[in-house]
This record gives C-alpha cells, structure tokens and sequence, in this order.
C-alpha cells in the first residue's frame, strides 16, 4: 500500500475522529472505535488511515486502466464539494438527490437526461419565448428541476464501475443499487453506519465538512495520478 497519504495530524485537524453520540452507534462499526470521550464514540485514525490508504491504491489502480468513477453525497451541506471534488478528476456526481432506479433502472433515467438536453436545445433555439409565459415558465422550472438532478450525469453513457459514497445513511438507496448490480463502493463510514454493507469502507466523521472534504480530496488525487499515468502510457 503506498505510504503517508495521510498523517494523523491532517486527520485530527480535519475532525476526522469525531463520531456520534454512544448511544447512536451500530455495534458492527466497534472495531473501529477507538474509545468514548463525554459520550461521543473516537473513531481509531490508524485504521482511518489504512483504508483511506487501501481505496486510494484502489483507486488509482482503476483510473489507469480507465475506469470511470461517480460520486454520491447529497446532503445540501456537501453538494459544492463534492461536485468540485468530482469535476476535478473529470468524474460524475449525484450531489441533490438519488432518485430511486438511478443504476437499477437506468435506461429509463438515461431517458431523462436526453429529455433534459432536448430542453436545453430548446432554450437556446429561442423555443420557449415563442410559448405562452405560463407554459414557458414550465418548461423553464422543469429545466431547472431536470439540470439540478441530473447535470453531474449527463455524459455517463454506461454503468459506472465503482461508487464514492460520503454519507450511507442519507444514500442508503445508492449503496443498495450498488449491491444488487455488483459496483463495487467506496463509503465513509460513521459511527452509526454499517460498515458490512460497502466494499471499501473507510471510517471516518461523515457529517463535518472539513473531514469529507480531506477524505475526497485524497481519494481525487490518486484517481488523478492513475489518470495522468494512464496518458502517459499512450505516449511511450
């Protein structure tokens, strides 16, 4: 596994350590908890630290045979971050709302993603300005709506070939579709979550900002290198 990804020190500073209230936590994340402070449960940043090591190897090892990644998270708190975090490794995103059937059914939401670049075609066209305000004001809210759920996907054609969850409990749909189509997933994994569930949890404080925040980053450098490694090899 490639060394000092992370130090303990970036992991305190960024809360990484802090879970939730003992009485809050699910007994298959006890491995992983390093004792209880004032009734909050300390997560052990050692094996924090392994596995954010491990999904990083992981990672990279995927961006240089091309893979493609996406990127869950949509509590509102979260959507900006995890967005740029996607974009910054050319990746896709789901950062408002998982819409049940997003993978399982996903030809049908393919569907939707051409209805919204039927719209934006429109819109441009000057299409809706010949409409009636009250149905160009439709149309407008159903763009907004249809860009807002999907923007992060539009250019997804296929299935993608691993998940990065930040927050299981709040995508729990996504971890499920996952697991009945064999993507593999990468999730944090807080005190209160069930770490049996995802193929590469990584434990870890999944409400601060700061700690999602080193955690993605981490995780978009690797994918950047095995990307950058996988271009250079088309030239040599």
């Amino acid at each position: 596994m490639t060394t000092s990804i992370v130090t303990l020190s970036e992991l305190l500073a960024a809360r990484v350590h802090l879970g939730h209230r003992f009485n809050k936590w699910n007994p298959k994340m006890v491995s992983f908890i390093y004792a209880e402070r004032n009734k909050i449960h300390i997560i052990d940043l050692v094996q924090t630290a392994f596995f954010l090591g491990s999904a990083c190897d992981y990672v990279k090892i995927l961006a240089k045979q091309g893979k493609q990644f996406l990127f869950v998270g949509t509590r509102q708190e979260l959507n900006t971050i995890l967005a740029e975090e996607a974009q910054r490794c050319n990746s896709f995103y789901i950062n408002q709302r998982w819409l049940g059937g997003l993978l399982t059914n996903w030809v049908t939401i393919k569907s939707r993603v051409q209805a919204l670049e039927n719209l934006e075609k429109k819109e441009e066209e000057g299409f809706f300005k010949s409409l009636p305000k009250k149905e160009s004001s439709r149309l407008k809210k159903e763009l907004d709506k249809l860009r807002r759920y999907f923007n992060g996907i539009r250019q997804m054609n296929t299935l993608p070939d691993v998940v990065i969850i930040t927050d299981q409990r709040k995508d729990l749909t996504a971890v499920q579709e996952c697991n009945k189509l064999n993507i593999p997933t990468i999730c944090i994994v807080d005190t209160n979550c069930n770490p049996d569930i995802v193929d590469l949890p990584i434990p870890g404080n999944d409400d601060a900002i700061c700690s999602v925040r080193l955690i993605l980053g981490k995780i978009v450098d690797f994918i950047k290198e095995g990307q950058k490694e996988r271009e250079l090899s088309k030239t040599s």
